[in-house]
């Protein structure tokens, strides 16, 4: 049975990143948030929710999505709307969230994590729509389709690396067709 430990994601995402993009990943105590680059600290850092597995993977959903302009700014110049939103508002933090949900979705199958679709709003009183689940397998499908930038090609081939992931066993946590090609035999598309 694997373990899970944030420590070793830690690990794996400095040794990969750290050097080639300044960034570090940092379990933090509360609300996750990236930081860029300043004078007190030469390396941006992603800071993920009370040291988890899955926010980990997560908030480096979310910096895979980021371009390099994006990745000067606090949160990717983004709004964030906490827990307890409106349902217009949580159809907006939806759509926003599928290319970051379907990163993390590829992550945790490379790692041999579960994934869980997450609408990040309890106290609104709503999961995660139909639609945005739908919108988030489809963006999943899409993204080993067309071969994965980089960053996330680095990441996935470390962590089916790491966890001892087969092929065959990341794609039966993804939402393809059997014979599709395997993320780690496509192409690396640019950063």
């Amino acid at each position: 049975m694997r373990q899970y430990q944030v420590e070793d994601l830690i690990r794996l995402f400095n040794s990969l990143f750290r050097d080639r993009y300044q960034t570090e990943l940092i379990a933090g105590d509360d609300e996750p948030v990236y930081l860029p680059a300043d004078a007190t600290h030469p390396c941006h850092r992603i800071l993920f929710a009370h040291g988890f597995f899955a926010s980990a993977l997560h908030e480096i959903g979310h910096w895979c999505v980021a371009g390099s302009a994006r990745r000067q700014l606090e949160d990717f110049g983004y709004w964030y709307k906490p827990d307890g939103r409106t349902p217009a508002e949580q159809i907006e933090f939806e759509r926003v969230e599928v290319r970051p949900q379907a990163y993390e979705w590829i992550f945790a199958a490379a790692a041999g994590h579960p994934f869980h679709f997450s609408a990040d709003n309890i106290s609104g009183g709503c999961g995660p729509s139909a639609s945005f689940k739908a919108n988030v397998r489809q963006e999943v499908r899409r993204l080993l389709a067309q071969g994965l930038n980089t960053r996330p090609q680095l990441l996935v081939e470390a962590l089916t690396a790491f966890y001892a992931v087969s092929p065959r066993e990341f794609e039966q946590q993804l939402p393809i067709h059997a014979g599709r090609k395997t993320v780690t035999k496509l192409s690396r598309q640019p950063a």
